[in-house]
């Protein structure tokens, strides 16, 4: 067990910023004694470490909170998750260090502004939080999935697959052609009328997912072949631009 001040030493969060986390149930101490001292255990300080993660990644400390108490939470997925976050944090600054160098040793003011845009890690973000916060997308999930029958859901699992191999059906040729803009197309109302509302952000987002490289990613490439998934995301790209 660690004293606050000790965990605070460790882990360079304030003693202050820590009695915040207790006080709106974010991180709550393993025990508190007689004379009021908080302590922590390691569950805890792994709880902690989490929360720092997603900090780091500027998530809204009610988020946070949301997505950590989830029951459905996987730690070893959303960690998956956390890196890949953090990777595009790194690939953004590096491509704006770039930049600015560029400025630097040219003297002259690019007229080139893609290296501020931060669509793809907000995206990416927007995954996390629709997956493991209390959105208006997962309530209206649990809404629609609260009555189903286990036939209904396989039978609403099974179409998605079908739609998937039909994506890897054409996954040599163009994402921008018609036949895949119209599979993304019914891929989007699927979604809508079997689990929840499917906007372009949401859609978007889902596409990130599909390339993250965990078990979606296999499971659209087993439903399509290898690639199936990338193809969709390409497509997805396209169509929501």
């Amino acid at each position: 067990m660690k004293t606050v001040k000790e965990v605070s030493r460790l882990t360079g969060v304030s003693v202050r910023a820590l009695h915040h986390y207790d006080a709106i149930g974010l991180l709550k101490p393993t025990r508190v004694t007689e004379a009021g001292y908080r302590l922590y255990d390691d569950t805890a300080l792994r709880r902690l470490q989490a929360i720092l993660l997603f900090r780091e990644l500027q998530f809204p400390l009610k988020e946070i909170r949301e997505i950590l108490d989830s029951p459905e939470f996987d730690p070893k997925e959303a960690l998956a998750q956390q890196i890949r976050l953090l990777e595009l944090q790194r690939q953004h600054l590096d491509a704006l260090i770039s930049h600015a160098r560029k400025i630097q040793t040219t003297g002259v003011t690019l007229m080139d502004f893609s290296p501020f845009d931060r669509s793809q890690i907000e995206q990416y973000a927007a995954q996390a939080k629709a997956k493991w916060g209390k959105t208006d997308a997962y309530r209206e999930f649990e809404q629609k999935t609260a009555g189903q029958s286990p036939a209904q859901a396989q039978e609403a699992a099974d179409g998605l697959t079908d739609i998937f191999a039909r994506f890897g059906a054409i996954r040599h040729g163009s994402p921008a052609s018609g036949e895949a803009q119209a599979l993304v197309a019914e891929l989007q109302g699927f979604i809508t009328g079997h689990y929840y509302t499917c906007t372009e952000p949401i859609l978007r987002s889902l596409g990130q997912m599909y390339i993250a490289g965990d078990a979606m990613t296999e499971n659209i490439d087993k439903a399509g072949g290898e690639g199936t998934a990338e193809f969709a995301h390409q497509a997805i790209e396209i169509y929501c631009k």
